[in-house]
């Protein structure tokens, strides 16, 4: 992910998609782009989609962590 993330009202815009769902749901949201961008990997991104699928799998850890 960007380090120039949208904000919204001082929110990032994944607090914000997070506040909308349940925590299972926020979950499933994480895991979904986890793996969404290590499956297009071979196909439109590269190292970029890798990127992305690390920045999410992070996010995810440090939401079961919390």
């Amino acid at each position: 992910m960007s380090e120039e993330e949208i904000t919204i009202e001082d929110k990032e815009t994944i607090e914000v998609i997070k506040d909308g769902m349940t925590e299972e749901e926020f979950l499933g949201y994480l895991k979904g782009n986890v793996f969404k961008y290590t499956w297009r990997e071979n196909y439109k991104n590269k190292d970029e989609d890798l990127l992305k699928a690390q920045w999410y799998l992070n996010k995810l850890v440090t939401t079961i962590k919390k």
